[in-house]
């Protein structure tokens, strides 16, 4: 075509170009010489004025002329402008151009080579899917979904040793050792961060001396005991004295009478009262070792830090085979009438006196003697007796 033959670079800017037809070529006059262009010359358009030139109406820029171009037919879409690729989603297969035929199997196939789409058994068009309806949630025959788990590794020997009660026991034998050694490094405590090995040295070491301290005042001493030196034995008065009979009798040998043991209790080193459960006494003689009295105090409170007296209810009873018996002469002479005695005097008694108490506060019981070797007779017998 004639077209095919235009430069496109002359006819963007407007310029033509002549034939090449050596018959048909029209030469311009040789009246004025014109200097030498090369043959990018078409580029520019000879008969335009200069760049420079001032004219508004002749003056042609490098801008974009439609006219240049080759027409190369309507300008409308195919079949009055309809959506191609709606019509084509929706008629496949109608006259319509599909350039995905080949490969998405939907559409007629357009190419023919090596026999491919020339036979209708290679190509089947797949019927529309259609959405599954969805189950009724309210059927009267409801599906159970049931998980299966999957399929993994045999139980080793360790895992199965592990459900075991014995291997329960082992694994918690385990970690109670573990926070054991824990504890004793001092990296733990019995109860999280708390009761940790230093706290709980610290707590035990203030609490014994806490329970020292409270103890050193709260339990109770052993008092000491003590005779009057005046009055040793006191005699026996009241009920005490109604009590017990008194009497010395040659034949068989015996004697019998009531008196007080005349004593003083120290607590000075007791910051509490001191509660006796009982307190007994008995009574031997000091030169035979004969028991010859016995007595006992009962319950009683006495105060501390003080130095109370009390009065010891004693009962001397003693036999013997005749009136020779020395444990019997001694204590019948000491109690004689003071008319039959030798210048008016009589002898002393002689005894050891040993108490048995009980205190509230102590675990076992307590003993405490004394004696005495220059104790009055409490009694005095009659001429009669003696």
């Amino acid at each position: 075509m004639d077209y095919d033959r235009k430069s496109n670079v002359s006819s963007f800017y407007g310029g033509r170009k002549g034939s090449i037809d050596a018959l048909n070529t029209e030469f311009p006059a040789t009246t004025a010489p014109e200097r030498h262009r090369d043959d990018a010359s078409s580029f520019y358009n000879p008969e335009q004025p200069p760049r420079g030139s001032m004219d508004p109406l002749n003056a042609s820029t490098a801008g974009y002329n439609r006219s240049s171009f080759f027409h190369a037919g309507r300008e409308e879409p195919l079949k009055g402008g309809r959506d191609e690729e709606e019509a084509a989603a929706n008629q496949v297969g109608e006259g319509i151009w599909d350039v995905y035929a080949d490969f998405n199997n939907t559409g007629p196939r357009y190419s023919t080579a090596f026999g491919v789409g020339q036979s209708e058994k290679g190509y089947q068009q797949l019927p529309p899917s259609t959405p599954k309806p969805e189950e009724d949630k309210d059927s009267s025959n409801p599906v159970e979904m049931v998980t299966v788990p999957a399929l993994g590794p045999e139980w080793g020997r360790s895992e199965m040793r592990d459900m075991t009660k014995a291997g329960r026991r082992e694994k918690k034998a385990s970690s109670r050792r573990e926070k054991l050694k824990a504890w004793n490094r001092g990296e733990r405590g019995i109860c999280g961060k708390y009761f940790t090995r230093k706290s709980i040295v610290i707590g035990v070491f203030c609490l014994c001396a806490v329970a020292a301290i409270v103890l050193g005042f709260t339990i109770p001493r052993v008092p000491a005991f003590s005779f009057n030196d005046t009055t040793p034995l006191v005699a026996a008065t009241g009920d005490w004295n109604k009590t017990i009979p008194t009497y010395f009798n040659r034949s068989p040998a015996n004697f019998s009478f009531p008196a007080f043991a005349s004593l003083q209790v120290n607590t000075d080193s007791n910051y509490l009262p001191v509660h006796f459960k009982y307190i007994k006494a008995t009574v031997y003689d000091l030169d035979t070792g004969m028991l010859v009295g016995v007595g006992d105090y009962g319950e009683h409170t006495l105060p501390a830090k003080s130095f109370p007296e009390i009065l010891l209810p004693l009962n001397f009873t003693y036999v013997a085979v005749n009136s020779s018996d020395q444990t019997w002469a001694n204590w019948d002479q000491a109690c004689e009438n003071t008319i039959l005695a030798t210048d008016g005097v009589r002898i002393p008694l002689k005894f050891t006196l040993v108490l048995d108490m009980s205190i509230v506060g102590l675990p076992s019981t307590h003993q405490a003697s004394t004696q005495i070797s220059d104790a009055a007779c409490p009694i005095e017998l009659s001429a009669s007796n003696s």
